[in-house]
């Protein structure tokens, strides 16, 4: 499985590289790590871009998952092969941006999809098993026994 997740609402202007999420985008990346909590996500590893909102949104929804995020430079901004990048390391959380999430959606599944801030793309081999919202994932989060 490959999970997609795009960083969550950031800071508007200034340098790009260096945006910090906003409280809203920390809620959303909180909310995500504990929504694939709640539904008992097996992930081996999570990557990150080395941007930092989205190093931010991988951090904080990993601390639900007890994963550690490990900087990819390929998801930096632009294409990324997401199954070179998770081959040998089991289910892998990709965290990164639009438009290039989507678009490897596209070319893994050839399904047209929108991708929220803090929403999740789950992929199984060629099939997009689901796309989540933030709200989605929000309602899947309050499930989480462990919180």
């Amino acid at each position: 499985m490959i999970y997609l997740l795009r960083h969550g609402d950031a800071e508007a202007g200034g340098n790009d590289a260096e945006r910090r999420l906003t409280p809203k985008g920390q809620r959303q990346a909180l909310t995500a790590g504990r929504a694939l909590a709640a539904r008992n996500a097996s992930i081996d590893a999570c990557l990150t871009s080395p941007r930092v909102r989205a190093a931010e949104t991988a951090r904080l929804a990993c601390a639900a998952l007890a994963l550690q995020p490990e900087v990819a430079p390929e998801l930096d901004g632009g294409y990324f092969d997401a199954l070179a990048l998770s081959a040998g390391r089991g289910d892998v959380l990709l965290v990164g941006h639009e438009p290039d999430l989507v678009a490897e959606v596209a070319r893994l599944t050839g399904a047209r999809v929108k991708l929220r801030k803090g929403g999740l793309a789950i992929i199984d081999r060629s099939t997009l098993i689901a796309l989540l919202a933030p709200a989605d994932l929000a309602a899947l989060a309050l499930q989480n026994p462990r919180g």
